[in-house]
């Protein structure tokens, strides 16, 4: 048996220093060569741990075997058969948290990079003619399934359901499918044509999509059961920004993630910045509250829209940043400042009314907290001053309550989650079930990705017991 590489095939990507200033995407992904070294890696494990670690259960050691024996129809064939949109996660999934945590590799060396291995497939098969992509569905059942949402969660439920033989459509808010996959990640870490072309699959799978219809406004769920509709699926994210209420959070020149990001990414506002229909608050000092990977993504966008300065506001330390490694380090590289242990206490005006400055308090990390991580303390006299002219509130996101509140029956709980049962998100209104951030609040994508596909198989078996 040869000697096993303790070393990772490190990814290609864009210098530094080229990449801060265009929309491109940052990792370049393995050529033919790259992803076979890589794939030798994996030893193939009888009781494949790695599976564990995946919300969707892909096949892992299978797609990697297939792949090193230079079969990749037979590769592709096999990550689609538990993921519908496989070249999405191998770019946004934190891999090295779930799949790649329990790698055996992992224990004397790096762990497999799974991940790559995954988009390297993906990507193969995205960019065949779409003829080339055998589609097989069972004949029709004629049960028709509404989908709330065409994000992760929605669009994992509604390609299972089609799988299935059942016919079923999306009801999607926006004008454009994809849900935080298109609003919220910005083109350098998932291009738009890769979001494009995943979706293209799941039309093809016979999904129709109503896009612009906004369901608790436009239509109930009262009315698409009235309309003949068996069972339907609610995946509206958590698309409502949280504000930290802070004195100055109303002043121009303060924004929520949510709106720069949609911007950007959706409306294409970084094509012309200043000339856009839509256009987006850019600033010469760009200050960033929080540190998630939507906090990663507006400050590494502010610096692209032009940021001669841009900070990464945190109060705890870089340990307890949530943000993924990879996120953090290419902030860094990009020339994105870190202030840790900095809490936002107030943010200052011009006499126009347009953020100047925004007083912080240092900080010192305590006892933990229900999350597990040490409570941030303030220091007594540590205040000090920041000049800034952009603040970007990223510190999280709660679901949009239209839906809830328009839905009889349907019980909310903390922070407007919805409340559904874990392994199958039914809700405690018959015939709805429900999964993705709008029932945990903001998480992954392929956490939502999961709870979709749990969901579709409980509506598989519910709706095949109607008449």
């Amino acid at each position: 048996m040869a000697k096993l590489n303790p070393n990772r095939m490190e990814m290609p990507q864009q210098d530094p220093s080229v990449r801060r200033r265009n929309f491109d995407e940052v990792a370049l992904g393995y050529d033919a060569g790259m992803a076979m070294q890589e794939a030798n890696r994996c030893l193939q494990c009888k009781n494949k741990p790695c599976m564990t670690g995946c919300p969707v259960s892909v096949r892992i050691p299978e797609f990697i075997l297939a792949l090193r024996e230079s079969n990749l129809p037979a590769a592709a064939e096999i990550l689609k058969s538990k993921n519908n949109l496989p070249a999405i996660c191998g770019r946004v999934c934190p891999q090295e948290n779930q799949c790649e945590k329990v790698c055996l590799v992992g224990k004397k060396g790096a762990p497999v990079a799974i991940g790559r291995l995954e988009r390297f497939v993906a990507d193969w098969q995205l960019f065949q003619s779409a003829e080339s992509e055998k589609i097989e569905l069972p004949a029709p059942t004629n049960k028709r399934v509404a989908v709330i949402g065409a994000g992760p969660a929605g669009l994992t439920a509604a390609a299972d359901l089609a799988r299935q033989g059942h016919r079923v459509t999306i009801f999607e808010a926006l004008h454009l499918p994809g849900g935080v996959l298109r609003y919220g990640i910005p083109r350098f870490r998932l291009p738009d044509d890769v979001v494009r072309k995943e979706i293209d699959y799941v039309q093809r799978l016979g999904v129709e999509f109503v896009m612009d219809m906004v369901v608790g406004k436009t239509v109930t769920v009262d009315e698409l059961f009235a309309d003949g509709y068996q069972a339907v699926f609610l995946g509206t994210g958590a698309g409502l920004p949280t504000f930290q209420n802070i004195p100055g959070e109303n002043l121009n020149g303060v924004a929520s993630a949510n709106e720069i990001l949609s911007r950007v990414n959706l409306m294409k506002a970084y094509q012309f910045p200043e000339a856009s229909d839509t256009p987006v608050l850019t600033g010469r000092r760009v200050a960033v509250i929080g540190a998630g990977n939507v906090a990663m993504d507006s400050v590494r966008t502010s610096i692209r829209l032009g940021a001669e300065e841009a900070y990464i506001v945190y109060r705890r330390s870089e340990q307890e940043i949530p943000a993924r490694h990879e996120e953090m380090e290419h902030a860094k590289e990009e020339g994105v400042i870190f202030k840790l242990l900095t809490a936002p206490t107030r943010i200052l005006g011009d006499e126009r009314g347009w953020v100047k400055a925004m007083e912080c308090q240092q900080m010192e990390l305590g006892e933990p907290d229900a999350s597990g991580r040490r409570r941030p303390v303030p220091i007594p006299g540590s205040e000090f001053t920041m000049d800034v002219d952009l603040v970007i509130v990223a510190i999280g996101t709660s679901p949009n309550p239209l839906v809830p509140r328009t839905t009889q029956g349907l019980e909310i709980g903390g922070h407007g989650t919805i409340k559904a049962e874990q392994e199958t998100g039914a809700t405690t209104r018959k015939g709805v079930w429900a999964g993705g951030d709008a029932v945990t609040g903001a998480a992954t994508v392929i956490e939502a990705m999961g709870a979709g596909k749990r969901a579709a198989a409980a509506i598989d078996a519910y709706v095949r017991e109607l008449d």
